[in-house]
């Protein structure tokens, strides 16, 4: 049985005027009928807005190719899953029978699509306010998080140039596990930094963003030391 959308709704902190709306967003195009597609492509491009608009605002020293980092760093697919996880859309998402039994629930790509539906939905619903009200609430932290200079440069290259100052080996990484479809892998990838005795696990679509996300938790491991 799905959870009520009233409590999704409370947890996002907008009530809709009309309902249907929130109902098709909610709906991947494997149902069949009024689904999410036209408003996941609205949503892609009002969240874009947003974040740019808040990025400019805010690191006003910065240059283009940097906002263009951060922004990007904040609506890639991943980031967006990590979002529709945290707030358990995956329960809500109305599947056709062969996305059901295949786990479509959990799908990194479903659940972004799904995010993006939703601010659309929202801006329809509400307009482009209480739109951009809801992206800045659930981007908060994100937006709070973000650091300049750590986005000039990829995690790993970070990484590397952390150990070395530290007169540390560099780390390895290795491919522990590849599952989901063929048109939509999830790469695990396991990052160890011997001579610390440390490792961490990265996930992502492909072997490269596993390998990011793996340095990325080993960096904020070190950090926290």
């Amino acid at each position: 049985m799905k959870p009520d959308i009233a409590r999704l709704c409370r947890d996002l902190g907008y009530t809709f005027n009309d309902p249907r709306l929130i109902q098709q967003a909610l709906t991947h195009r494997s149902a069949g009928g009024n689904n999410n597609e036209r408003l996941e492509y609205l949503g892609d491009a009002i969240l874009g807005f947003v974040i740019a608009d808040a990025l400019y605002t805010h690191f006003q020293g910065a240059s283009e190719g940097q906002l263009s980092r951060l922004r990007s760093s904040l609506v890639k697919r991943d980031t967006l899953a990590r979002i529709a996880r945290e707030y358990q859309l995956g329960d809500y998402l109305n599947l056709g029978p062969g996305e059901l039994r295949s786990g479509g629930h959990a799908r990194s790509s479903i659940l972004a699509d799904g995010v993006e539906a939703i601010f659309a939905a929202i801006y329809l619903d509400g307009g482009y306010e209480k739109a951009r009200q809801v992206i800045l609430k659930i981007f908060s932290q994100r937006l709070r998080d973000l650091n300049l200079d750590d986005h000039q440069k990829d995690p790993k290259t970070r990484l590397q140039e952390l150990l070395q100052a530290r007169k540390l080996e560099l780390p390895t990484y290795e491919v522990t596990d590849v599952g989901g479809d063929p048109h939509d892998q999830i790469f695990s990838v396991i990052c160890r930094v011997s001579e610390l005795d440390q490792s961490t696990k990265g996930t992502g679509s492909s072997r490269r963003k596993a390998e990011q996300d793996a340095a990325t938790r080993l960096l904020r491991l070190l950090s926290d030391e």
